[in-house]
């Protein structure tokens, strides 16, 4: 059984990777600044790395990033935290016809307490697999 502690940690994690979805935080670089980490590393879909300035250069431009575009839909969100101030979530999305398993590490930030996301990648579900 999680503690109080735990599942807070976890909710404060689940609640920045759905800001991190939000059209409106991944078209301002300063709002995505405020939830990545600076050490940020993510592994997309497509196989290509990125780090913390190449996705806030990127992100805006990036699909799931206008207001009037498609927007992703997360399902199955479920984490754990490995230990005090570092949760990991999985969960699925779907952005038009494209569907996505996820895995991202959030990390508390030393002195502000504020989560951040530390690591992500992103694996993109053929057609037809379950």
């Amino acid at each position: 059984m999680r503690s109080a502690d735990e599942e807070e940690e976890i909710a404060q994690a689940v609640a920045g990777e759905l800001r991190l979805m939000d059209p409106r935080v991944r078209a301002s670089r300063e709002q995505a600044a405020r939830l990545l980490d600076p050490e940020f590393v993510e592994v997309g879909g497509s196989g290509r790395r990125w780090t913390y300035a190449t996705m806030l250069a990127e992100l805006p431009d990036h699909p799931g990033s206008s207001a009037d575009g498609p927007r992703y839909e997360p399902s199955e969100i479920s984490g754990v935290r490995l230990a005090p101030g570092l949760v990991h979530l999985t969960f699925e999305t779907v952005l038009g016809d494209l569907r996505t398993r996820h895995s991202s590490i959030w990390r508390r930030a030393e002195g502000s307490g504020d989560w951040r996301m530390y690591y992500h990648q992103a694996t993109r579900v053929p057609p037809g697999v379950d």
